[in-house]
């Protein structure tokens, strides 16, 4: 995952308030431009912009800048993030070629027929369908209902085996426990009782 400086402009504003570091490495650091970092020294620009400070932030740390300071030609670099934070794994709509589209009834059919713990909402976003045409192929009210032969929308190519791995594992995960139920007594337990037959 790449990380990118905070803020450039109060960061640029901050160093050249606060540092003896050259307009280049500040504006190499920050990625503007040197007569910006001018600008900025001199009053003409980023006038309403408070500084920040990066090693507040953890982007640049004490010993970087000394090492700027001391070297004129030295280039600062971005400090690794402490924090690794995952980015949000959004799936966009998959474009399905027109030669595909009249699979994804069959790919509907199969996955009602081996994973029936999949919601609709999961077929959907899984092979790019709608609530409506799964709902007509699970009761037999697709218009083309009695040509449908069942298919692995992996072979399909409909989706990946790693997507439709994530989504049934994320299925069963939602399926209800199945409760214990009676067990069979064993034959030590049922050898004394009396099953005598009464008469009323």
């Amino acid at each position: 995952m790449a990380h990118h400086l905070l803020m450039p402009k109060a960061t640029a504003v901050w160093l050249v308030d606060n540092t003896a570091l050259s307009f280049n490495q500040i504006a190499t650091f920050c990625n503007l431009h040197p007569l910006e970092i001018k600008a900025i020294a001199d009053g003409d620009a980023a006038q309403g912009i408070k500084g920040l400070n990066p090693m507040i932030t953890g982007q640049l740390t004490h010993e970087e800048i000394a090492k700027g300071e001391e070297n004129k030609d030295y280039r600062l670099k971005l400090s690794a993030p402490k924090v690794h934070i995952p980015t949000n794994k959004r799936r966009s709509a998959r474009y399905t070629p027109l030669s595909r589209r009249q699979d994804r009834p069959n790919a509907i059919l199969w996955l009602v027929r081996h994973h029936p713990e999949m919601k609709d909402m999961q077929i959907a976003r899984l092979i790019g369908t709608t609530k409506a045409t799964i709902e007509q192929v699970r009761n037999r009210t697709h218009w083309n209902s009695s040509n449908l032969t069942p298919s692995d929308p992996v072979m399909l190519g409909l989706c990946s085996q790693i997507d439709l791995d994530d989504e049934v594992e994320y299925a069963a995960g939602n399926r209800p426990m199945v409760s214990e139920g009676g067990t069979l007594l064993p034959a030590s337990a049922t050898e004394d009782l009396d099953l005598t037959w009464k008469h009323r």
